[in-house]
């Protein structure tokens, strides 16, 4: 089938219907489609609102034209029409109103084309026809028709005559459809500018919010390295600081030892100053002392030369005369003690044999009371004492060495002995490695460490009898310090020689320079007081006593219950009784009388009426309201024979336990003032 080409028909062609007329043998042969000569799509969109419209839709829409203007006019118009037009076949058939297309060949195209216009113009001046009709026509949907089946055989006209009112009222509704598309494309086109003008806003406002929220991620992100970094600096700057502070505390903290070092350091020098001169004049007094009593001494043996002198002329004279039947029985000086030659001659004097040399003297003006051998072996242990201070001075002098370590380090463990059998044990080993340690002189360490154990009995929290097991531990190892240790005691508290002096205005200058020589203590000038002096006192002889009755098994005591048997019977021949003996007598009866009686028995029963009848009854004859309260403890003690049982703190305990036992101080507080009453 050839190639069909649109046939394009003007509206003048239409209201002439003369090229409809002529062209009725092509529309015969070929299929004509109708196109608007202008583009079929604007933007997507079609220029035809309906463009599957049908004859039967037109011709409805001109009766509807027709009755409304028979209706509108009183005159009836010509040309009216009371039947619908109809389209009918070749044959006669009724057909149905669709859409068609007219299409025509190029070539009968071009050779149609000048008889129309001859035919146009002849008949224009015979009819004009504002419509045509087609009928029998072969429409066509599609132009790729590929059917070469012949057309149908169509009418001989296309459309019933009209009238010019007609023809006109078609053209006015023709032109007014015209506009309403004119309009309604301008108005699609219209939308879809604006629809394209907003979707283009669209986009460049999300183009723009996706630019501010990246920037403003960009922002944030510099803002959070920002404040890190700042954090990371903070930090840095509070550590540093920090580390600085920690840094000048501890210099302050080193500044501070170095300075309390120093400081206790000068005080150890100064109280080591203070001590000798004390020593010294204490000294001093008793060589004053010696040299009276020696005068005193070479007085009476004077007199009493000169007594038996006369007793002897006295006796010649009598054996002139008759001899008298009756004699004078002797007392016995022997009581049976563990030494008949030495305690019971002791005792013997106590009651007033006399059989035992001391410096005891009737006289007024005999300040010492003391046994000679008593003196002698205070002056051995104290020579033995200064020797060995010399021997550390030029130590200390001619070593680089700062022994201060090891002083300090002696002096810590001898705090930390507590009650218990591991303190003691650990303790005691700690000072034997002390000792023996080459680096530390083994002089400065005994001296050391009898220094310390004699200021530490001044605490409340000492334990006296702990101690004495430290002491012998350590003493059975090295017995020259034990001699270095009573000679410290001694030193510190004359009631452990025993010896007393008694005060005398020729031979002191005032009470204080007394008081220095019993052992009062002096700080910022001032004296201590009697009462902080008798606690001292009493803290010296429990710890001589706790020393004397310790017993160690595998150890030996080199100064045990022996010395302590000597200490007592010495002190009651020699010492009178005042508030000084009678505090130390106490004090020695309480931790030393269970053992010396274990061991003694009987004698140290002896011993104890001694005390009761002579002792005790001074005490009550000086009407003294002061010695009242430790009168009542010793005569307690003696009638409720508190020596036959043991005092608290003697035997080591296994383990501290917190079930069972009290806190350090408390308990060492509790053992220490047990049977101390307020009697200072």
């Amino acid at each position: 089938m050839d190639h069909l080409n649109p046939i394009h028909i003007t509206r003048e062609e239409i209201k002439s219907g003369t090229t409809v007329k002529k062209d009725r043998n092509i529309l015969k042969k070929e299929v004509v489609k109708l196109q608007i000569p202008c583009p079929q799509s604007v933007n997507g969109v079609g220029l035809e609102p309906d463009p599957d419209w049908s004859f039967r839709t037109l011709l409805s829409e001109l009766d509807a034209l027709e009755k409304k203007l028979n209706i509108s006019s009183s005159v009836p118009l010509p040309f009216t029409k009371t039947k619908s037009r109809e389209f009918y076949g070749e044959k006669g058939t009724k057909r149905t109103s669709k859409a068609f297309v007219m299409k025509i060949s190029d070539e009968e195209f071009e050779d149609s084309e000048s008889e129309n216009e001859e035919v146009r113009d002849h008949d224009r001046s015979l009819v004009k026809v504002a419509r045509f009709n087609c009928d029998e026509v072969y429409f066509s949907s599609s132009d790729d028709d590929s059917d070469d089946k012949p057309c149908l055989d169509i009418q001989p006209y296309l459309m019933n005559e009209v009238g010019l009112v007609e023809s006109a009222l078609y053209e006015l509704t023709h032109e007014h459809q015209l506009g309403v598309k004119e309009e309604i494309r301008n108005a699609i086109s219209a939308l879809e500018t604006d629809l394209t003008n907003e979707s283009e806003e669209s986009s460049s406002a999300h183009t723009k919010v996706e630019k501010y929220r990246e920037a403003r991620r960009e922002v944030e992100r510099k803002f959070d390295v920002q404040y890190q970094r700042r954090i990371a600096e903070g930090l840095d700057n509070h550590l540093t600081a920090v580390q600085r502070d920690h840094e000048l505390k501890s210099q302050i903290e080193e500044r501070r030892i170095r300075n309390d070092a120093a400081h206790e350091e000068a005080k150890r020098r100064e109280k080591a100053l203070q001590e000798e001169r004390l020593r010294q004049e204490k000294a001093k007094a008793e060589a004053e002392v010696q040299a009276k009593l020696k005068a005193e001494e070479a007085n009476r043996i004077a007199l009493e030369a000169k007594r038996i002198a006369a007793k002897e002329a006295a006796e010649k004279e009598a054996a002139k005369a008759p001899k008298a039947p009756t004699s004078e029985v002797p007392q016995t000086a022997a009581l049976g003690g563990p030494n008949a030659t030495s305690s019971g001659a002791l005792i013997a004097q106590s009651k007033g044999s006399g059989n035992d040399k001391t410096n005891k003297s009737q006289s007024a003006g005999n300040m010492l009371r003391a046994a000679d051998s008593a003196l002698n072996l205070e002056r051995e242990r104290l020579q033995k004492l200064k020797e060995l201070e010399g021997i550390n001075q030029s130590l200390r002098s001619s070593s680089n060495e700062d022994f201060g370590s090891t002083e300090r380090h002696i002096a810590r463990l001898i705090r930390q002995i507590r009650g218990t059998k591991d303190s003691v044990t650990t303790k005691a080993t700690e000072l034997v490695k002390i000792f023996n340690n080459p680096r530390c002189p083994q002089t400065i360490s005994i001296a050391s460490f009898a220094k310390k154990v004699v200021s530490h009995c001044e605490s409340p929290d000492s334990a006296p009898f702990a101690c004495g097991h430290v002491i012998i531990l350590v003493t059975s190892q090295f017995p020259q310090a034990m001699d270095l240790l009573v000679a410290e005691l001694q030193r510190a508290c004359i009631y452990t020689v025993p010896k007393h002096i008694s005060y005398s205005k020729s031979a002191f200058e005032s009470k204080e320079a007394y008081w220095k020589v019993l052992g009062y203590q002096e700080e910022d000038g001032k004296i201590e007081s009697k009462k902080d002096y008798l606690k001292r006192l009493e803290s010296y002889v429990r710890l001589y006593g706790a020393l004397v009755q310790t017993e160690v098994a595998g150890r030996q005591n080199v100064h045990g219950l022996k010395e302590g048997w000597a200490w007592l019977a010495r002190f009651l021949n020699a010492l009178p009784a005042n508030i000084y003996t009678a505090v130390a007598l106490n004090a020695f009866l309480q931790t030393a009388g269970f053992g010396l009686y274990r061991k003694y028995k009987s004698q140290f029963m002896k011993l104890l009426n001694i005390v009761s009848e002579n002792f005790l009854n001074t005490l009550r004859s000086q009407e003294d309201p002061e010695l009242r309260p430790i009168t009542a403890d010793i005569q307690s003690y003696l009638e409720d024979k508190k020596f036959l049982v043991e005092p608290e703190g003697r035997s080591l305990q296994g383990s501290l336990l917190s079930s069972v036992m009290v806190p350090d101080s408390d308990y060492q507080a509790q053992s220490f003032y047990q049977h101390s009453r307020n009697y200072f």
